[in-house]
């Protein structure tokens, strides 16, 4: 424990992405295309004659985030992975329940 007890000369500088100081732009993409189709998803999901786009969506946001979460480094990806994964799921079966992925 003698990290713990060493003062840090400088303070790290707030990151709204990577908590490590690294640049991480697979994962960000991945994190940000994630959410973006997750909200698609989520939103669209309200709506039953949008069942194509909120079923594709919600299934290429599961894809997106799975995977995102197999590569992810950092605590912040991981938890707006999380959310993205959660919205496009909720999206996704709301979509297969109104008609599916080839419009049933």
């Amino acid at each position: 424990m003698a990290q713990a007890m060493r003062p840090q000369s400088t303070p790290q500088p707030i990151s709204l992405f990577s908590t490590d100081g690294k640049p991480h732009p697979l994962q960000d993409t991945l994190m940000a295309a994630t959410l973006v189709l997750g909200a698609v998803a989520f939103i669209t999901a309200f709506f039953h004659d949008l069942h194509l786009l909120t079923s594709w969506a919600g299934l290429i946001g599961i894809l997106t985030g799975a995977y995102g979460q197999f590569v992810s480094v950092t605590t912040r990806e991981r938890f707006a992975l999380i959310i993205g994964l959660g919205a496009s799921a909720i999206g996704f079966f709301l979509g297969m329940f109104h008609g599916g992925l080839f419009g049933g």
